[in-house]
Order: C-alpha cells, then structure tokens, then sequence
C-alpha cells in the first residue's frame, strides 16, 4: 500500500478490493465545495475502484471539511438542496430502522454508527429500542449533536478501545468513502461484531445512472473528502477480501435526487436545474430497481 498524501505516480498502489495494481487515468474532478482543486481519479482495471489522486494526509485533510455548507458537520438547513435534505433525512431513518431491524433480526441490541455526523440516526434508534454507541471525528458534528440532540458522539479514536464481539449491528452511512485505510478498518469492524452480526454499508455507486449523466461534475465524487469511488464489484471484493460475506444490495431511493440537484448547481443550471435533477434522480431509481 501506499503512504495517504503520495501521489500515485510516485510509486504501486494496491487496490484495496482486489490487490491488483494496474490503475488507469480517469480524469480530472474539481472540489467544488471548498478548496476548487482539481484532483485526478485513477481506477482499477481489475475491480473498477476509483481512487483520488493525490489523496491528502490523515493531518491534512480537515481543511477540505471546513465549510458551513458541508451539512453532515454542520446541520445547515441554509438554501434549498440542504432542506430538501433535512426532509428526506427524516423519511430515511424509518426505512434504516426497518433495514437494520429486518437484515439482523431484532428489534433491539447493541449498535455502533460510525461517523454519525451531527447524531440524528443514533437518536432515532436510541428512541427505537437499540443501545447505540456514536462515533464521528468531526469537533463541530459532535458539539451540534450535543448542543441540538442533547446526545454524546464520542471521537472516532474510541474505536480503538471497543471490545471484540460486542455488536449486533455497525452503521456506516457514507462513511467508507471517506476512510484511508479501508483494509485496517473492514477488518477492526469484524472483529468488533458478534458471530451473527451485520456490517451495513452505504457509499456512492459511480456506476449509477446519474454518475453517468453529470460526468466530472458527479457531486458524488466529492473530492478530496472522498477517497475511494466504489463500483458495485469493487465494494463485493472488498468485503471479501475482509471475511466478509455480502447478504443484500439495497438503494438510497432519494441519494440520486439529492447527488443530482447537487450535480445541476455544479453545472451552473438555473430555471430548468430543479427539473432535470428530479429527472435524473427518478432515472437512477429506477435503474436501481432492475
């Protein structure tokens, strides 16, 4: 593997998913939502995992979070895309309830969310029978979470003193993405769950339709932020490559809608943006269903 921060070019990147280490050039995507860097994506010719290239330093990174606009730190509810997220937050949690209570077949245990953003999953299922232990690296996440939720997030560096085999189910929601050392924490992950536990996983998918549609101004891609860009493939031989065993693939029926309206600011769209985001997002729902 390589060093966070080193550019690829400078020497072999394993892929993580499938321990290849033949990597294509992909392009050119720019950080929209705080730095305006471009950043190239590389992509394994084996698996079809994308990488940022350069990928900043563990230490250098928090500067590409430091936005009032980035809404999972900040709980922004500043313009319309982020209260159209607000809503579709609320009617999310239902379905992640009945996802997690369906997928480990109880109503009730032992639960870790990890990077919990500013709390409002955790609340929900604290108030829905479950025992849930927060996680989230972010000062400004965990401050709004106590000061709106009246919840305690602990540091992502509490991971490190979890006990083995203490959880029935591990949340992360748009996390992987974000994380350096997939294999080093796929594998902390497996260790931290019970026999019959379940690992679920939300990431962008940039096989999807709207990843299609939008091009290098996917807000998915979302660079630097997010490290990695996961195609349905490389997230299967990734988790197998850890010990685990994939049980079900499932869509974030509203994601398309809010990467799509996200994508059309991006592309400088006006009148006609709110329209052709409803249009793409409906698209990638619907292919998703197939």
């Amino acid at each position: 593997m390589k060093t966070m921060g080193d550019n690829l070019d400078d020497m072999v990147l394993v892929c993580p998913a499938c321990g290849h280490s033949d990597w294509t050039s992909n392009g050119q995507v720019k950080d929209f939502s705080v730095s305006g860097e471009w950043f190239e994506l590389r992509e394994c010719t084996f698996c079809g995992l994308k990488a940022t290239n350069p990928q900043p330093q563990p230490d250098e990174i928090g500067r590409y979070y430091a936005s009032q606009e980035y809404i999972s730190h900040s709980d922004t509810r500043t313009g319309l895309i982020n209260q159209l997220y607000h809503r579709a937050r609320n009617y999310m949690m239902r379905r992640k309830l009945n996802w997690v209570n369906q997928a480990s077949g109880k109503t009730s245990g032992r639960l870790l969310d990890v990077g919990a953003g500013t709390g409002h999953f955790a609340k929900y299922m604290s108030d829905h029978g479950w025992s849930v232990l927060a996680l989230e690296p972010d000062d400004t996440a965990r401050k709004v979470a106590a000061q709106k939720l009246r919840i305690d997030i602990l540091p992502l560096e509490s991971l490190a003193d979890l006990q083995p085999a203490s959880f029935d189910v591990i949340t992360l929601w748009h996390v992987l993405e974000h994380v350096h050392d997939l294999t080093g924490y796929l594998q902390h992950f497996h260790s931290l769950l019970k026999s019959d536990g379940i690992l679920m996983i939300a990431v962008p998918n940039h096989t999807s339709v709207d990843a299609a549609s939008y091009g290098d101004k996917w807000a998915a891609y979302d660079v630097p932020r997010h490290l990695w860009h996961f195609s349905p493939k490389s997230m299967q031989m990734l988790l197998e490559q850890n010990q685990f065993k994939l049980y079900q693939k499932m869509m974030m029926p509203l994601d398309g809608f809010y990467v799509s309206m996200l994508s059309e600011k991006y592309k400088g769209s006006q009148l006609l943006g709110t329209a052709s985001a409803f249009l793409s997002g409906a698209k990638s729902l619907l292919a998703g269903k197939k």
